[in-house]
């Protein structure tokens, strides 16, 4: 699976509410996990040693189709690995998968490093212009 919105926590209930009369998803907090892979189609696949999920903000209205974080999520690793990517979610622990996606870089951690997301930018395009 190529990382992406989950079909059944994500894009299907955004879909239904633009076309039918279905709820669309609203998680108030996004909750981001680290990978070391691709997070896969329920968002669980190649998870870092480091399983807590840290608190993504977006403070102002998405513009033009745009969201993006405003603050700096960060986690304290506890072993060497390399992380790729991240999954967000909609709870801090369990909850629903929502989306996915590879860092632009990959970044090689070691026990007792902070690793600080520093931007986030969640778009879905093409918008009309």
């Amino acid at each position: 699976m190529a990382v992406g919105l989950s079909a059944a926590n994500a894009a299907n209930k955004w879909l239904d509410n633009i076309t039918r009369t279905g709820a669309a998803p609203t998680a108030g907090t996004v909750w981001v996990r680290l990978h070391t892979g691709d997070p896969g189609a329920s968002g669980t696949s190649n998870s870092s040693a480091v399983t807590t999920r840290s608190a993504a903000t977006f403070g102002s209205a998405a513009s033009g189709g745009v969201g993006t974080m405003t603050n700096t999520p960060s986690w304290s690793m506890t072993t060497t690995e390399t992380i790729s990517h991240i999954s967000l979610w909609d709870a801090s622990t369990s909850g629903n998968f929502l989306w996915s996606g590879a860092l632009t870089a990959s970044k090689a951690v070691s026990n007792g490093d902070s690793l600080n997301l520093s931007s986030l930018t969640l778009a879905f395009t093409p918008i009309a212009a």
